[in-house]
């Protein structure tokens, strides 16, 4: 039926006579029952009336249970309305959207039961509050290897402070220089020269790893080249662009082209990185000019062309400096939250996993203690709604035994409709006539079947409670047909079943004992 976006019908006459058809139904087929009750009554009584009276409200008290039945399961499976997630209210200044971050993030540490990883997500997270406040900008050089960088950071500190050599790899790791004062600006700036980018080997991927992190943790970027922008270069540039770094393109080394060469090489550059570099933050400099010889034969070594730079950054840092500081403290912290999300997640499942393998045995003691004709999961629905309110808590939900209960329900008539209970006791009967020859009881199937199924339903639960008490997309057949395909591998199987039989062998010797 075609719905608003506030789902409502938009057709409202149409439900009107659905409901019209469905209440006609209805009163249509209470006449009829109380018209047949009246037959009954009728054709019993004229032997003895009490008996009649008994059977017509034997017959319609059960009329009456069934009716509450087709209502509850009616309800129970209609889809229930999400509740809607609260927006998270974000201030609109940056400084204080980055404290609440932080204030977040280290809220959500401290659910990590790892001592260790606890304490160092907190020191970090620790570190980035004192660097909202800091008093200096952080500057990191990025590029390809000598394209200038370690000589960009001698004449910004007019001193040598590294080999400036012309072989590929000479910053083999991230060095900091500074505080360095740059006039115009209130605060200094730290430089961070980081390894070049694209260097061959192994050696070269790992300083590239760690030139691309320094390179996410930096205020303002400063991407160097020193010719045209190779796709190579083009990619690390626009993907640390997406994720929010403002950089500065430097054209280094134009002293090698002719005004007009130079002209036409930082306007092509411009134009490759328009999408997402203003062509004002597309800079031509020169760290280190090569010598030239005079008429006289005299060898001069030109200053460092870099006032342009300076003016740009000075400009940037002084209009868009603590911006640019919180917005790399969100950065940062969000990195630090997806950290703490995978440690707590993965402490979730494991914690899950505990409760499942306790409950799936107990499970099987109760089955094999009351062996039923076919294997039932109402048999040990206590068991298993048990279990969900366990994992639910786990998982921060929280949801009362009633609530459980309808959960196990729905999970269990969907495990019959999709003929898993059925494909269950087959692949257990199997696995026990290969494992314990002769030894085929129905009991003992019963129970290991149903210590399996009680696994495949906390598994399912599992993926539920960790979707915010979602099941996807694809509902629950997916989600149960899933982890009936992860829990059904030959190797798992005939382990599981190995313990399962071990356990049910100790129950028989207790029992027989008893």
């Amino acid at each position: 039926m075609a719905r608003n976006k506030d789902g409502m019908s938009k057709f409202p006459w149409l439900r009107s006579l659905v409901l019209l058809i469905v209440f006609g139904s209805v009163a249509g087929a209470m006449l009829a029952i109380c018209e047949r009750l009246i037959w009954i009554y009728s054709a019993i009584a004229t032997s003895s009336p009490l008996l009649a009276g008994l059977v017509v409200l034997l017959l319609a008290g059960l009329l009456a249970g069934l009716f509450w039945v087709i209502w509850r399961y009616f309800n129970l499976f209609q889809r229930r309305p999400k509740k809607p997630r609260p927006e998270p209210q974000v201030s609109s200044n940056k400084v204080e959207a980055a404290e609440d971050s932080l204030q977040a993030l280290q809220k959500q540490v401290s659910q990590i039961q790892d001592e260790v990883m606890r304490r160092s997500l907190l020191e970090r997270s620790e570190e980035l509050r004192q660097n909202i406040a800091r008093p200096e900008f952080q500057v990191v050089l990025f590029g390809v290897g000598s394209a200038g960088k370690t000589s960009l950071v001698n004449a910004l500190l007019g001193e040598q402070i590294g080999d400036v050599g012309a072989p590929m790899g000479t910053t083999k790791a991230g060095q900091v220089y500074g505080p360095i004062k740059i006039k115009g600006l209130k605060f200094p700036i730290a430089i961070t020269d980081s390894p070049g980018i694209l260097e061959a080997g192994v050696a070269g991927t790992k300083r590239e790893g760690l030139a691309r992190r320094l390179a996410t943790e930096a205020d303002l970027l400063l991407f160097m080249v020193d010719d045209d922008l190779r796709s190579s270069e083009y990619e690390p540039l626009k993907a640390l662009a997406k994720i929010g770094k403002r950089s500065l393109l430097l054209f280094n080394k134009t002293d090698r082209y002719t005004k007009k060469d130079r002209e036409i090489l930082l306007e092509r550059l411009r134009q490759r990185v328009r999408e997402f570099i203003a062509p004002e933050d597309a800079i031509a400099i020169a760290a280190r000019p090569a010598p030239l010889t005079l008429e006289s034969g005299e060898t001069v070594t030109p200053p460092p062309r870099l006032q342009a730079l300076l003016d740009r950054m000075v400009e940037v840092l002084r209009r868009e400096g603590d911006e640019l500081v919180a917005d790399n403290v969100l950065l940062q912290s969000q990195r630090l939250g997806e950290e703490a999300r995978t440690a707590i997640n993965a402490q979730r499942q494991a914690q899950a996993d505990k409760a499942i393998e306790r409950f799936q045995w107990l499970a099987a003691g109760v089955i094999f203690a009351t062996p039923l004709p076919v294997v039932d999961l109402l048999a040990t629905a206590a068991v298993n709604a048990q279990m969900v309110v366990e994992i639910a808590k786990i998982y921060g939900c929280d949801i009362d035994l009633e609530r459980s209960k309808e959960l196990v329900s729905s999970l269990t008539t969907t495990l019959a409709s999709l003929g898993i209970v059925k494909g269950v006791v087959q692949i257990v009967s199997a696995a026990i006539s290969v494992t314990v020859v002769g030894y085929l009881l129905k009991a003992t199937v019963q129970a290991i079947a149903g210590a399996y199924l009680t696994r495949i339903a906390g598994k399912s639960f599992i993926e539920y409670f960790s979707r915010n008490q979602d099941w996807g997309d694809g509902g629950i057949a997916e989600v149960v047909q899933r982890q009936f395909q992860l829990n059904r591998r030959d190797e798992f199987m005939k382990s599981f079943v190995k313990e399962a039989m071990s356990r049910v062998m100790q129950l028989s010797k207790i029992s027989e004992e008893v």
